[in-house]
């Protein structure tokens, strides 16, 4: 972890920010290692092709701590949320085979977001939570959290606060919310909301910027850049989770296509810098 006085979080590098390099997961991890981050945020399919390919999870572990990382997360999708049972029931094997893969690799997390239900509007949240309180409940059984995600651009768990209460209504202790930079804006999520969140409600945080152009209505993902590049309010983001006692992992999610024809080891350090810079910012005399 970083100096608790200016730089309080841990620093995590989501896979995705370097993927369209093409790059094998284990040169991801020397990379990742190499920039300076603490920790690395794979997801379920390079894990599938890294064993498709020959390799041990197990050992794949292994080579992520001798790195000095942790595996803070692990993304992958499945219909958790969807009214149709079967359909669900399948997805509740899928989340068990992930949560295994995460077992296995030592990461804390799988991240839950809301596949199969971003265009439905209407979304039954008191429900929603009784599914995600099963999902938890077969995570623990793994020892694997999974941490519910929201999607600005869904029509259900759109916004913060739509996933706050759903992991507040399964009444568990181990249910989380992964917030996300581009998604909070996306979805209209105030940011000043993240005042109102205690440090174990935040499982994860992730951190990109986002340009005024293109504008809010049509801005993808692929749109997000650096932190500092664009018109996120960062200083006053981190600073509200310092006051909120949040100490995790700051983990970096992008999917700039200009960045994935650059050296990739170049915008894994770039993108460490500009975390770190941001923060420093934002609590310098505080």
């Amino acid at each position: 972890m970083s100096d608790e006085r200016t730089q309080p979080f841990g620093y995590c590098l989501n896979t995705s920010t370097v993927n369209g390099q093409g790059l094998a997961l284990v040169e991801e991890i020397r990379i990742t290692a190499d920039a300076g981050y603490d920790a690395i945020e794979p997801w379920v399919r390079e894990l599938d092709q890294y064993v498709a390919d020959g390799g041990s999870l197990e050992d794949l572990g292994a080579r992520i701590a001798d790195a000095g990382l942790s595996v803070e997360n692990l993304i992958g999708f499945f219909d958790w949320a969807v009214e149709d049972d079967e359909r669900r029931r399948t997805a509740m094997e899928e989340a068990r085979r992930c949560m295994d893969l995460a077992r296995q690799v030592g990461a804390k997390r799988l991240a839950a977001p809301p596949m199969g239900v971003t265009d439905v509007e209407g979304l039954d949240l008191t429900r929603t939570a009784e599914r995600y309180a099963e999902l938890l409940q077969i995570g623990a059984e793994y020892g694997v959290t999974p941490v519910l995600e929201f999607w600005g651009f869904s029509k259900s768990l759109g916004r913060l606060a739509d996933a706050v209460f759903v992991a507040m209504q399964t009444g568990r202790a181990d249910a989380c919310v992964l917030a996300d930079v581009f998604h909070m804006y996306k979805g209209g999520s105030p940011f000043e909301g993240l005042r109102l969140i205690g440090p174990a409600t935040l499982g994860l945080f992730h951190v990109n910027d986002y340009p005024a152009d293109p504008p809010h209505a049509t801005i993808t993902d692929a749109d997000r850049v650096y932190p500092g590049d664009g018109i996120a309010p960062l200083e006053g983001i981190f600073r509200d989770l310092h006051a909120a006692g949040y100490r995790g992992m700051l983990s970096l999610e992008l999917f700039n296509e200009a960045y994935w024809r650059d050296n990739a080891a170049a915008v894994a350090r770039t993108g460490l810098d500009a975390m770190r810079e941001a923060v420093r910012r934002a609590l310098a005399g505080a």
